[in-house]
């Protein structure tokens, strides 16, 4: 049973108890307002060094240095990497950012 009622979701499931013969109800609330939906997706390309992107990452992400390193690892060997989950709103400014150092970077829905 799924009901929507002014941003949260309400799941009920049942699970059948092979012991006794009776099911367990487990009742989980999903408060919507705090699900991050969208992602800041930085693009791989020949041209910026790691440094400038892990710099990138540190100063407009907020990244610490690990961070940074290991989603720039990622952004090279994969293409790109999420690196960043939020609210529209707060990611633009973000986005802007990064593409501002002529980097690609991308906001997108999960």
């Amino acid at each position: 049973m799924l009901n929507i009622v002014k941003g949260f979701i309400q799941i009920m499931i049942t699970f059948p108890n092979p012991k006794i013969d009776t099911e367990v109800l487990e009742d989980t609330t999903i408060d919507l307002e705090n699900i991050k939906l969208y992602e800041l997706v930085v693009f791989n390309d020949d041209i910026n060094t790691f440094d400038h992107v892990i710099n990138t990452l540190m100063e407009v992400c907020q990244h610490t240095p690990e961070q940074a390193e290991q989603c720039t690892l990622l952004i090279h060997y994969k293409g790109k990497a999420s690196v960043k989950s939020g609210d529209f709103d707060e990611l633009a400014p973000l986005r802007n950012a990064i593409c501002q150092r002529k980097i690609s970077a991308e906001v997108m829905l999960k």
